[in-house]
């Protein structure tokens, strides 16, 4: 009898929700699959939107996982210096047949050290992170490199799940599931990344977010000394 993919996904105080729940309902759609919500605790937690999560397992109650991913959002910037995390990720990194994330997860697969020698992309604001890590940053909306697979920002998701399942079962698999979410995207304006973005909204949003760019810069530094 085969046994059943187990596939992880972490979760921590402020992801970004919609980093792991588009991967989420893809790989939910994977028939025998067992898909997994892991903390290190089972207790709620806050999103850096209005949701709240509840993890199904624990890191000390988790199998060894054949698919780990790592989500990313605000409270990344926290995760690559939260050594429980770090060493759950190098322990199932051991193990595990393909190591993954989605948008700024992968500065967490980073500071790990799951990513030297390895091509790897992340949200287009945090991609010059990448090398500090060992990894060769990679602009493109879903990278695979061996067993790494990782996604752009946020929405890369879908994407990088469809593309994980097909090498883990096949593409018509993969179609398949595509098909029954309805993905089928036709974004109503081009200013999905910043090399399409009207120039004027490029340096609003850069605005926006320089203050957490800040700290970011500051937890990548102390997690690559860490490392190093």
């Amino acid at each position: 009898m085969t046994e059943p993919l187990q596939i992880g996904l972490l979760v921590f105080p402020k992801v970004t929700q919609l980093d792991f729940t588009g991967p989420l309902q893809v790989f939910t759609a994977v028939p025998g699959a067992k898909v997994h919500l892991i903390w290190k605790r089972i207790e709620p937690v806050p999103t850096d939107s209005v949701m709240v999560l509840t993890p199904t397992m624990t890191f000390d109650e988790c199998p060894q996982l054949d698919v780990i991913c790592v989500p990313g959002g605000a409270g990344a910037n926290d995760m690559v210096t939260d050594e429980e995390m770090l060493a759950f990720l190098r322990k199932q990194g051991t193990g595990a047949k393909y190591i993954t994330s989605v948008c700024t997860g992968s500065l967490v697969l980073g500071a790990a050290g799951l990513l030297k020698g390895y091509r790897a992309t992340t949200h287009w604001s945090a991609i010059d992170f990448l090398a500090d890590f060992g990894a060769i940053p990679t602009k493109t909306r879903v990278c695979v490199d061996r067993n790494r697979f990782t996604g752009g920002g946020v929405t890369a998701g879908i994407d990088f799940a469809l593309t994980l399942v097909s090498e883990l079962v096949d593409r018509k698999a993969a179609e398949a599931i595509q098909l029954g979410i309805e993905y089928n995207p036709a974004p109503p304006f081009n200013s999905g990344s910043p090399d399409t973005a009207p120039a004027e909204i490029l340096e609003m949003v850069k605005a926006r977010i320089a203050p957490s760019q800040v700290r970011r810069t500051e937890q990548m530094e102390r997690a690559a000394a860490r490392l190093s």
